[in-house]
């Protein structure tokens, strides 16, 4: 999906898609990797934001992980939004429970601020001294609890919720 489009823009269209035939999966593609753009094609429920300059190759590659019920984010925008907008301690054992998440376990709720700053299962699992699998046993619950497909909308469900927050300049 194009952000910029004549008479629909791609985030418009995105959520219309994704509203109508909620087992459609989009990427979004611009030229225009500004940070309002790629949340806002995340909130509108696109599966990944990737430059339009990327590679034939990586797009292909792409379209395979969000196909595969995955979702991508090129690094450069993942490391930028991260350093941004989301900040969390290093380590902090049980995490207090943002609003309207009452029915996640403190594991499931730890699983998701890892998540959240930007790690993915492999690094989960050594943090918390735990399989991989044990990792996506976690991850699919939590998933099922906050009504996400993938961990883009996980993010910005950590966002908006308060379980990690914006970073204040000084």
């Amino acid at each position: 999906m194009d952000i910029r489009m004549p008479v629909l823009d791609g985030i418009a269209a995105t959520e219309r898609l994704t509203v109508e035939l909620p087992g459609c999966r989009v990427l979004a593609l611009s030229t225009f990797d500004m940070d309002e753009h790629v949340v806002a094609a995340l909130r509108a429920g696109a599966c990944g934001f990737l430059p339009k300059d990327i590679s034939p190759e990586d797009l292909v590659a792409a379209l395979h992980v969000v196909r595969d019920g995955e979702a991508i984010l090129a690094s450069r925008l993942l490391t930028r939004l991260i350093s941004a907008h989301v900040t969390a301690p290093a380590h902090r054992p049980t995490p207090p429970a943002p609003s309207g998440t009452d029915g996640l376990t403190p594991r499931e709720r730890e699983v998701w601020r890892l998540i959240a700053c930007g790690l993915d299962n492999t690094e989960i699992a050594t943090r918390l001294g735990v399989s991989a699998s044990t990792v996506k046993n976690h991850i699919t619950g939590l998933f099922a609890e906050l009504g996400v497909r993938d961990r883009a909308q996980a993010v910005i469900a950590a966002y908006e919720t308060g379980l990690v927050t914006v970073r204040r300049e000084a």
